[in-house]
């Protein structure tokens, strides 16, 4: 009997030992949860720190971490073709990449000069002319020949091209490969669908947008019709798959942002599409103001206003890709071109640059030391190539 009350104290005691081995376990655990958490909460609140001071960080001067020579006319003009520069006259083009090194040349003898870019893919062609020649950043892609006299040009990222082309009583709207071949063609009556004033091509070339101005009864329309060549359009009578009619308004201007996105800009009012098959109207936004200028990116499109804001000259209202306003920016450089990167927006002219970030921070406002032709991105935070004629020098704000 002994030896059992002994046994059972004795089980007793190593379960009791057992709870507290379990217990100690258990607080030890709980410590260590703690401690990484801590140590989680102070990373955060460290990167958080870091984020808000890089948002409210302004930037005052530059330094120039590269300079490379160029040589190019003075009366030629320099855009950007992706992170490239495309340079081109009445006698020929070239494309130039970051490094200095000119990656094709190619010469014509143009008056009128028409061009058209989607990424990094341009498309040149000569109004009244009958050659259209296609190529990216690294090399010519084709050249294509017309029939006809050439009105307007729209290009994809594949190098498809869309031209609008004078006949007699008609217009013809025509895509072609790159390399020379009629994928599809059109006709557009001023009697009927009105005349093609501005064509965008999506940057796989699967949708085409096309605005036509008509007069019925004495007032001006505008027809944005959408077509599609892929499977979806081969359905449809004429591949047209949506159109969309406006009265008392002109739309000169209508530009896919990639390829579920488009917009179309009239005198007083901003149209948003969206859909990769049957595009829909996704926004409309009126405005009393002129619009001034647009410029977008794949993420962004903005309209450009004279200010109301005696403390600013310009206005510029920001779009996403959801059609939804992101908000009004002022700013005062007397710019000749603006972009997009990330964020932000940066607005130039040859001697002063401002840039603006999308929550309404002016990160910087400073001038140049050079006469500035062209800027560019240059891959880094900040960092962008600043084009001059007798230079390409890349520069990194501080």
């Amino acid at each position: 009997m002994a030896d059992i009350k002994s046994y059972l104290k004795e089980k007793e005691k190593r379960e009791q030992n057992q709870l507290n081995y379990k217990e100690k376990i258990r607080k030890h655990k709980l410590t260590a949860l703690y401690r990484v958490l801590l140590v989680l909460a102070a990373v955060g609140a460290l990167v958080a720190l870091v984020i808000l001071q890089y948002q409210r960080h302004i930037y005052t001067d530059y330094d120039t971490v590269s300079a490379l020579s160029r040589e190019t006319a003075g009366t030629a003009t320099d855009i950007r073709l992706g992170d490239a520069i495309l340079t081109y006259s009445q006698d020929g083009a070239h494309c130039t990449n970051l490094k200095g090194e000119v990656t094709w040349n190619r010469t014509y003898e143009m008056q009128d000069i028409r061009i058209a870019v989607c990424d990094d893919v341009a498309a040149i062609g000569n109004y009244n002319g009958r050659s259209i020649y296609v190529q990216n950043t690294q090399e010519q892609l084709g050249e294509i020949t017309t029939t006809m006299p050439i009105r307007d040009l729209a290009v994809s990222a594949t190098g498809c091209v869309t031209a609008v082309l004078a006949d007699t009583d008609v217009t013809w709207i025509n895509t072609y490969a790159p390399t020379g071949e009629m994928l599809y063609t059109g006709q557009a009556h001023m009697y009927d669908s009105g005349y093609p004033v501005s064509v965008s091509l999506s940057p796989s070339a699967e949708l085409l947008g096309v605005s036509y101005i008509y007069v019925d009864a004495g007032v001006l329309k505008t027809n944005i019709a959408f077509y599609n060549f892929g499977a979806v359009g081969e359905n449809q009578s004429d591949h047209i798959v949506s159109v969309y009619s406006y009265s008392d308004l002109l739309v000169p201007y209508i530009q896919f942002m990639n390829d579920s996105t488009a917009f179309a800009v009239g005198d007083t009012r901003l149209m948003m599409y969206t859909g990769s098959q049957k595009p829909v109207v996704a926004a409309e936004y009126l405005y009393e103001k002129e619009i001034q200028s647009v410029f977008f990116s794949d993420r962004y499109v903005g309209l450009v206003f004279l200010s109301d804001d005696t403390a600013s000259a310009y206005q510029m209202d920001v779009y996403d890709v959801n059609a939804q306003k992101v908000g009004s920016y002022y700013f005062d450089v007397d710019y000749t071109d603006i972009f997009f990167s990330q964020d932000y927006f940066v607005a130039y002219n040859e001697t002063e640059c401002e840039i603006i970030t999308l929550g309404g921070v002016e990160k910087f406002k400073g001038t140049f030391d050079k006469t500035v032709r062209l800027m560019i991105p240059a891959g880094g935070t900040y960092k962008y190539a600043i084009v001059t004629e007798n230079s390409i020098d890349t520069i990194q704000l501080k």
